[in-house]
């Protein structure tokens, strides 16, 4: 049975926060809402919390999760960026994007894209995830929470809690998301690519996009 931590959107409680980063320290998984939609979250180096995040999502290894960091200082450790990238980067940070980048070495293989040693990244623009974020103490990793079969984001807590209950050990209800996905952008080539439209207006980065 997970546990259900309500929590205000703008000012989430301390004390349910480190709750709910003691259960992911220990393995668990947690659905919790970002800028998009709500996303299925676990410890970056927990082997077994890894597998059983695409297990639940119904993806496979070659499916990019995504690491949710607090800010661009972090991106660092995790991928491999040029200045061009950078300032891209920083033109989208925070907000309803991913980008695929060259991982580093920090980022275990089981993680990165099994070909291409490539791994998303985000910074999520939401009160709640960064709380969590600065709690937890490092980047979680994450994936959209779309049930098996379905093609949608899911929005509603309760029907999280209802649906996944038996699969994830926590849930943060921080009341109803976007319900849409992360703008993806694959930066991994020469130019961007357009790799999913989402809630991320790509206008604003002032980009001519080829998409696959």
């Amino acid at each position: 049975m997970s546990q259900y931590f309500e929590v205000h959107p703008d000012n989430p409680q301390p004390r349910l926060l480190k709750q709910a980063a003691q259960i992911l320290h220990g393995g668990g998984i947690a659905a919790v809402p970002t800028d998009s939609s709500y996303a299925l979250v676990c410890h970056l180096d927990d082997k077994t919390a890894a597998e059983n995040l695409r297990r639940i999502r119904g993806v496979d290894d070659k499916h990019h999760l995504t690491l949710l960091c607090r800010d661009l200082s972090e991106l660092a450790s995790y991928a491999r960026v040029d200045n061009k990238q950078y300032r891209l980067l920083k033109l989208a940070t925070p907000g309803p994007f991913t980008f695929i980048l060259e991982a580093t070495k920090e980022v275990p293989r089981r993680v990165s894209h099994p070909s291409r040693r490539t791994v998303g990244l985000r910074v999520p623009h939401h009160k709640v995830t960064q709380e969590l974020l600065a709690v937890f103490g490092q980047p979680l990793l994450a994936t959209t929470l779309i049930a098996p079969g379905q093609t949608d984001p899911m929005n509603d807590p309760h029907q999280i809690r209802d649906r996944f209950q038996k699969q994830i050990q926590a849930v943060v209800d921080a009341g109803a998301c976007p319900m849409q996905p992360t703008t993806v952008l694959d930066l991994t080539g020469d130019e961007p690519v357009l790799v999913r439209s989402g809630r991320g207006d790509v206008s604003r980065l002032g980009l001519a996009l080829a998409a696959v």
